[in-house]
């Protein structure tokens, strides 16, 4: 099996980042969530819409949502379809590679 190239690495990155941003806009205009939850989404998304190739790579930003992610999933206010989509997430942002 060939290796992935750098290319490879960044369009899987792109598409696991997306699927991540449209599950967390999910979450963030669910109205059955609490506020604090969806301010925690929303500051994932904007981690997300940081990404660049110097400061904020996409490891240092899956990261960063990551560390958010797993404090409001232990929320005893979070909806249990949300911890869902949370747990998802997390598990899609394991996914993400270092280019």
């Amino acid at each position: 099996m060939p290796r992935k190239t750098k290319a490879d690495k960044i369009e899987e990155n792109n598409e696991i980042f997306e699927q991540v941003k449209f599950l967390l806009g999910m979450i963030n205009e669910d109205n059955g969530v609490p506020r604090n939850i969806r301010k925690i989404a929303q500051e994932s998304l904007d981690s997300i819409n940081t990404i660049d190739d110097k400061d904020n790579t996409a490891v240092i930003a899956a990261s960063n949502c990551v560390s958010l992610l797993e404090d409001i999933a232990q929320d005893l206010n979070c909806p249990l379809h949300t911890r869902t989509q949370i747990y998802q997430i997390l598990s899609q942002l394991e996914q993400v590679n270092d280019v």
